[in-house]
């Protein structure tokens, strides 16, 4: 596991993570903290937890506008059954090219 530092609202938080996911938490920290700075210059001066409450929404309003829009989940993930179709299909693909490419006349 690791430890990595974050700041958000003009806080640093030490939060742990699992190895190799450092700069993906790193991101997602930075998203919430632009959110966090959105929420201060609207609003003017905001408690720290009043500060991540709307910060917090203002991330929830996204999410939901992205789901009413028949958009995929923010950190949607392949699935992986769809990859391997992908992946036999594209071999077969090219077997089909090489074949027609063994059997085509010379120009």
């Amino acid at each position: 596991m690791a430890n990595v530092d974050v700041e958000i609202a003009a806080r640093r938080y030490t939060v742990t993570c699992r190895d190799g996911e450092e700069e993906h938490l790193r991101s997602v920290a930075a998203i919430v903290d632009g959110k966090a700075q959105d929420a201060a210059a609207a609003l003017g001066s905001l408690s720290e937890v009043r500060q991540l409450l709307f910060a917090s929404l203002l991330l929830a309003d996204e999410i939901k506008d992205r789901r009413a829009g028949g958009a995929p989940p923010v950190e949607a993930r392949p699935d992986p059954s769809v990859a391997e179709a992908l992946d036999r299909l594209a071999d077969r693909i090219e077997r089909l090219a090489a074949r027609l490419e063994r059997g085509a006349p010379s120009a």
